[in-house]
């Protein structure tokens, strides 16, 4: 048995989401976001058929706010910056251990009081045995299956604002040393405009052992060439790939958005998949609904979210069981 981290189709215990918290970084979006936060910690926690869902709060006024519009979840108070908890908090694997690794605000972009340590704080709360890694790494930047495979971009691991003089050998040895993976696959560049220098799971998610979800490019997508280089290397490693289509050019403020529904949350009872008001939105919620056919697949607004930098995937950390 390998002890890597289990897939996040794998049955879980609890689910940690970070709720929006800190107006002055949210701004006019901060209520709708919490209302969008809520709305997928609800189908999630689908009627109690889900999993626990447990709202991590920087302060006691987000908390109250979550316990008011989520009645349904648990809140845990625990200060952050930001409410990326899949790159900040712990990774937990097979064994019910806890890997933490160095966070540096995505390479220095944004240091935020709290999230250099809330991955400990989480892993003490559910008092997980801890190994820390002197080493730089975010959840989103790796997607693996279960097995011992790994997918993870080039753009963002091998980026000299993370662990600088890192060689793809030295990273793999790394992943297979501290995560207990046992094949790195390697991907080219993550999509425009991703602050996370090309996180992978904006790009490509297993779907099941040695099968990749990857997007299908849309007319006019920015990330047309993205998505077929990382079909070529997928494919190139012997593994399965399907596609999804791609929500393709969404702007705000007249710039281009990462916009990625890959960034979906595989839960016990139910997946929920962002939705940005694009015309493939009702297309990919049905693409994904055909890869789990035991899971409701659930489409939600993830708009306000976005605003921040991320989606669903990236506030989420599951807690296996």
């Amino acid at each position: 048995m390998t002890n890597c981290p289990p897939a996040e189709w794998a049955p879980h215990e609890a689910v940690w989401i970070g709720f929006p918290s800190h107006p002055e970084l949210w701004e006019d979006d901060l209520d709708p976001a919490r209302e969008e936060v809520v709305a997928f910690a609800r189908a999630i926690y689908a009627d109690g058929r889900g999993e626990r869902v447990i709202l991590v709060c920087a302060d006691g006024e987000a908390e109250k706010a979550a316990a008011e519009l989520a009645p349904f979840a648990e809140t845990l108070v625990e200060p952050f910056g930001d409410i990326w908890l899949r790159d900040t908090g712990p990774i937990l694997r097979g064994d019910g251990g806890a890997a933490l690794f160095r966070f540096n605000g995505w390479g220095g972009k944004y240091d935020l009081p709290g999230d250099d340590s809330i991955g400990g704080r989480l892993a003490a709360s559910r008092e997980a045995p801890v190994e820390a890694h002197d080493w730089v790494l975010e959840g989103g930047a790796i997607d693996g299956d279960g097995t011992g495979i790994v997918v993870t971009t080039e753009q963002c691991l091998l980026n000299p604002n993370r662990n600088p003089g890192a060689t793809r050998a030295t990273t793999e040895e790394r992943l297979k040393r501290d995560l207990g993976f046992r094949e790195v696959v390697w991907l080219g560049e993550g999509l425009l405009n991703d602050h996370t220098d090309g996180h992978v799971d904006n790009l490509a998610r297993f779907v099941a052992p040695g099968r990749v979800a990857i997007p299908e490019p849309a007319e006019n997508d920015p990330n047309w060439q993205v998505y077929m280089h990382a079909r070529r290397d997928l494919e190139a490693a012997g593994l399965e790939v399907v596609t999804i289509p791609s929500p393709g050019r969404v702007l705000r403020d007249e710039a281009i958005v990462p916009a990625s529904y890959m960034n979906f949350y595989i839960g016990n009872a139910a997946v929920v998949v962002p939705l940005y008001g694009a015309q493939n939105d009702a297309a990919a919620v049905a693409a994904i609904q055909a890869l789990f056919p035991t899971r409701e697949v659930v489409g939600q607004r993830a708009d306000h979210v976005l605003t921040g930098g991320g989606s669903f995937h990236c506030i989420s950390q599951q807690i296996p069981a």
